[in-house]
């Protein structure tokens, strides 16, 4: 759908790490499992399998964490895109109880897995949940009042707007509230690690080896590639905004919406420091968010906006200026030295869709909360392979419907309705 690169875009995260190439497929393959799409889903679950043993092949049309795995705002925070309301409606309380049991350890997971694989990622704890209109703040003190008496999570902090400064020096906000279990790290780093875990517990992964179809054969799964073919037990599709025509019937579950980040050049420290003495990194629930956070080498990384017909502005830097300007009056105009966007897959509910129908499985439809979540979805799909099927069952229980429109209209109804919650910001 959207123009593939050969290699990953010029982000803040490229110039932090050495993503070396591996090897493109050269001849037919036969493997146990085939995952599709080497991102944070693909490589959570192949990672899980390897560990148990099972023969696991990892394939990307272009390079490990080339789409939103590797250029997102690398927020772990805790929950879903939609509400856990949506969740317990159609899993019932107990069912959503352990969703979120799952996605606590995913948090933990994320913290402890590259101490436990021996790679970094630049792990940084705690997230501010904020509020810019004072209306909204009753939502934050909703959240923490549901998660005490539904989720039994009891760890969340309100701050109060006297209290804010010591956690983001920003007039913009009106109230936040604080999780210690989440928290923020360079997701590049984190999938080349995931990378190296799977290739030392003896799974192959393989860069520039784009599926482009895949069949039933007997009780086994034959898939084409632009190299050949590749034959397999098991098929994990974890293509998320890219499925394209590989699979039609989950590509219409999803759209593509476009995401945009820059990064500022480096600050001095006392100003970096300043500017979220917290050092937690920063969201707001506004429907059109930004979030922020403070690298290690004192930059200010910002995210915000989004297009729902899937373009990227010529110019994201000038895109987002008047965002941070907002948030940080006191920055000025400090360069910008990186500026990129990438594309998230968005469901019609903000609901994952994760699933299988006979050996063929898929995890796509984060809506752009998928760096815990898809830790989630991969332990979920790794378990049904391996025999267990109780939390894939749930997450079927989240039924997707179609996007309205087809193909070519899809994404204009789709913005024509989000053009109204985006006022809402604004009234």
């Amino acid at each position: 759908m959207f123009h593939r690169n050969t290699q990953h875009v010029a982000s803040y995260y490229t110039s932090t790490c050495v993503a070396p190439g591996l090897p493109v497929q050269t001849d037919t393959i036969d493997t146990e499992v085939l995952i599709i799409g080497a991102g944070f889903s693909g490589l959570h679950t192949a990672l899980q399998l390897a560990l148990e043993g099972r023969r696991v092949t990892v394939i990307d049309a272009s390079r490990i964490a080339w789409g939103a795995s590797g250029r997102n705002g690398g927020m772990a925070i805790l929950g879903w895109s939609c509400d856990m309301d949506v969740i317990a409606q159609a899993t019932g309380l107990e069912g959503a109880r352990t969703l979120w049991k799952l996605m606590r350890w995913a948090a933990a997971e994320v913290k402890e897995l590259p101490k436990r694989h021996g790679f970094d990622c630049d792990y940084r704890e705690g997230h501010l949940w904020t509020a810019v209109l004072k209306r909204r703040v009753a939502a934050l003190k909703h959240w923490q009042q549901q998660a005490v008496n539904q989720w039994q999570y009891e760890n969340l902090q309100f701050v109060e707007k006297k209290d804010l400064p010591r956690w983001v020096d920003s007039q913009r906000y009106q109230a936040g509230l604080f999780d210690p279990e989440a928290g923020h790290l360079n997701p590049l780093k984190l999938a080349l690690g995931l990378a190296q875990a799977i290739k030392r517990a003896g799974g192959v992964i393989l860069e520039q080896t784009r599926a482009l179809s895949y069949r039933e054969v007997g009780n086994r799964m034959q898939v084409n590639t632009e190299q050949g073919q590749i034959n397999c037990d098991v098929l994990v599709l974890a293509c998320n905004a890219y499925i394209d025509q590989l699979d039609p019937g989950l590509s219409r579950k999803v759209l593509p919406v476009s995401s945009l980040v820059v990064t500022t050049e480096v600050l001095a420290p006392e100003l970096a420091r300043s500017l979220i003495p917290s050092q937690a990194c920063i969201t707001d629930n506004q429907f059109n968010l930004d979030y922020f956070r403070i690298t290690p080498d004192h930059r200010l990384l910002f995210g915000g906006g989004c297009a729902y017909l899937g373009s990227l502005p010529d110019n994201i830097g000038a895109a987002l200026r008047p965002k941070v300007n907002r948030v940080f009056p006191a920055l000025g105009k400090v360069g910008f030295e990186y500026a990129w966007g990438g594309h998230i897959d968005i469901t019609m509910n903000r609901a994952p869709d994760i699933g299988s129908r006979g050996n063929v499985y898929w995890l796509q439809g984060y809506s752009g909360h998928g760096l815990l979540p898809s830790c989630v979805a991969a332990r979920a799909v790794a378990e049904a392979i391996l025999g267990r099927r109780d939390y894939l069952a749930l997450f079927m229980r989240l039924r997707q419907r179609d996007f309205p429109g087809g193909p070519r209209f899809a994404a204009w109804l789709e913005a024509a309705g989000k053009s109204w919650c985006r006022l809402r910001d604004l009234i």
